[in-house]
């Protein structure tokens, strides 16, 4: 990005955008209809956009900072990209000379560019004087007495579910149905107070089963099998190897900090997506080493109706550091020291066939029987409406005799359509999560060359 011939796709643009209402209208305002004085050069974009008022709204975004690009706009809108940045930086990644390169940035783009470039250093500075000066600070006692009497909650909150499973077998699965979904969402209540909200999640989630619609009783029975698992594992955890052990620890929420050690490359990002509760915007961020070849998982959360602040459109790579979490199987890892900021890329992850892929997660639950799927690349497939199903739809290899079907969930996205159109009829190759309900396919690729489009 600090070179500017070198520019983002509309799509890594709109990825940005913290919400659909600012995709649409920064799309509105990537024209240069409403732009003067637009200019890019070290890394920065710039430009006046006209508004409602008389002066125009002054726009600056650096792609430079290791840590994300930032954003400035003389507008009043909370958002961030605001509609005017997005809108700037489509018209920038357009190419078309309506941002042309420029010496130097206009003054007020220029001092808010140093001042927050000065910023982020005294931080950087700040941050290293802090681990250094504040080593030993903490209490290793009390953070210990701490755990030991969260572990005596999550205990309680596990033998008290535990009851709670035997219960629902002895009155039978059919009475699941008649009692409502209350007496779960107490239960999962109960699991929040215990401090395990993994078990909470799943709770929940089996409430919801009851009115999932036919073979409800066997989805009932599956969940419940794991959760009792789940309770078993932490109450017998000292005798579980300790990446089990530690799996155990994930899967009930409990907090953790990565412990591998840093492993540097050069990450090709392959998917971002977003979920959302009542509290909380999770962000999911896939990632493929381009040397080490490893698939790793990046979460960052936002308050509810805010969008998370780490954001990596699909197609950029970075260069840095990635340390994985504790547990059996784990790919979920932190992100670490950056050395250059992200950058368009074009290499594309190895991809297999749909039975190597089914493999790879049968293979993934032996160390993890509540993992809900496993990241794989399918290469040379072809989007197929499944005849004997319905509208159910499947990936089918086009040289082989083997085939994934898509999940209901990724059917009814628009996605769908998007792989379809990007297949007419030909192979692509699919970057996606791979389960026991199927396949949803997150980022696809032409087969010639093409820039990358996201199904999510």
């Amino acid at each position: 990005m600090t070179e500017q011939g070198v520019r983002w796709t509309a799509d890594q643009v709109l990825a940005l955008a913290p919400d659909a209402a600012s995709r649409k209208a920064g799309s509105r305002l990537g024209t240069a209809g409403p732009w003067s004085g637009a200019g890019s050069g070290e890394g920065t974009v710039w430009g006046l956009c006209k508004g409602s008022g008389s002066r125009p709204y002054q726009t600056v975004v650096d792609l430079a900072d290791v840590t994300g690009p930032g954003y400035k706009c003389s507008c009043p809108s909370r958002k961030f990209p605001c509609k005017h940045a997005l809108g700037l930086l489509l018209l920038w990644a357009e190419g078309d000379g309506s941002v042309p390169v420029a010496a130097e940035p206009p003054d007020w783009a220029g001092q808010w560019l140093s001042g927050r470039r000065e910023r982020a250093e005294n931080k950087r500075a700040g941050d290293d004087g802090g681990a250094a000066s504040g080593s030993g600070a903490a209490d290793p006692d009390a953070a210990r007495r701490r755990a030991e009497r969260r572990a005596e909650r999550v205990a309680a909150g596990a033998t008290e579910l535990e009851q709670r499973l035997a219960d629902l077998l002895r009155g039978g699965l059919a009475a699941a149905e008649q009692t409502g979904y209350g007496q779960w969402d107490e239960t999962a209540a109960r699991m929040v107070d215990a401090q395990a909200p993994g078990l909470a999640a799943r709770v929940r989630e089996l409430g919801a089963i009851p009115a999932s619609g036919p073979g409800w009783p066997a989805r009932l029975l599956e969940e419940s099998a794991l959760l009792h698992l789940l309770d078993q594992g932490w109450l017998r955890r000292d005798r579980l190897p300790d990446a089990l052990a530690a799996t155990v620890r994930s899967r009930l929420g409990l907090p953790a900090a990565p412990d591998g050690p840093p492993q540097r490359d050069r990450w090709l990002v392959l998917a971002q997506y977003d979920t959302s509760d009542a509290k909380l915007t999770t962000r999911r961020i896939w990632l493929h080493g381009a040397g080490s070849g490893l698939t790793r998982l990046l979460l960052s959360y936002g308050a509810a109706g805010r969008a998370p602040e780490l954001s990596l459109p699909v197609g950029l790579a970075l260069d840095a550091d990635l340390s994985v979490f504790p547990g059996a199987g784990q790919v979920r890892a932190a992100l670490g020291e950056q050395y250059a900021p992200p950058a368009p890329a074009a290499p594309r992850p190895p991809g297999g066939t749909t039975a190597e892929a089914a493999a790879r997660y049968g293979e993934a639950l032996r160390e993890d029987p509540w993992l809900d799927s496993v990241p794989v690349t399918l290469d040379r497939v072809v989007p197929a409406q499944d005849t004997g199903a319905g509208d159910a739809w499947q990936l089918a290899d086009a040289e082989g005799d083997s085939a994934l079907p898509l999940t209901e969930a990724f059917r009814s996205r628009p996605g769908l359509w998007r792989l379809v159109a990007l297949s007419g009829g030909a192979p692509v190759r699919v970057f996606g999560e791979c389960g026991h309900r199927g396949f949803t396919p997150l980022t696809a690729w032409p087969e010639g060359p093409g820039d990358p489009v996201t199904l999510c």
